[in-house]
């Protein structure tokens, strides 16, 4: 077993413990964390559902992100993160929910947001917590750091 199916087994082990539901709300990771869930035997009993939200608009009108925030903040930025999360909650019957926004390159830097930069976030009862992080390599690379860190800090969110 490799060491993301020993993560997403963990994360797995975890929810079930603590009879919650999560969902995913992922643009950059592009469905790679739900993929990794769902990897596993069983999941359905812990995970509800996932959000592929690549587009702005599709953050808007399946994450119920105001255009007006993207404007003001951009798509990769913690603000974001949090909306996303947040609107994957107000969306679905999951209690915890965790999303990913960033650059996996190689196109797509902007100044101050260079290639590697991912905003995440972690929401559940009202409290969201969020994190930006600067992963390096290609994007392949950059999208399984994304996976890995997104469920080490659910591991670490859910305490």
């Amino acid at each position: 077993m490799d060491d993301l199916s020993k993560l997403a087994t963990q994360v797995g082990t975890l929810l079930a413990k603590k009879n919650i539901l999560l969902a995913t709300a992922e643009s950059c990771s592009g469905g790679g964390i739900a993929h990794a869930i769902t990897e596993i035997s069983g999941s359905s009993a812990w995970f509800e559902c996932g959000f592929i939200t690549y587009s702005n608009s599709s953050k808007s009108e399946l994450l119920d992100i105001p255009p007006a925030l993207i404007a003001q903040h951009g798509s990769v930025s913690e603000e974001i993160a949090a909306a996303m999360a947040e609107g994957a909650l107000a969306n679905c019957e999951a209690h915890v929910s965790l999303s990913t926004t960033g650059i996996a390159g190689p196109l797509g830097a902007v100044p101050g947001k260079p290639v590697g930069t991912i905003c995440f976030a972690w929401s559940m009862n009202g409290r969201t917590v969020t994190e930006r992080k600067l992963f390096t390599g290609d994007r392949q690379s950059v999208r399984e750091q994304t996976v890995l860190h997104a469920l080490k800090g659910l591991i670490v969110f859910l305490g």
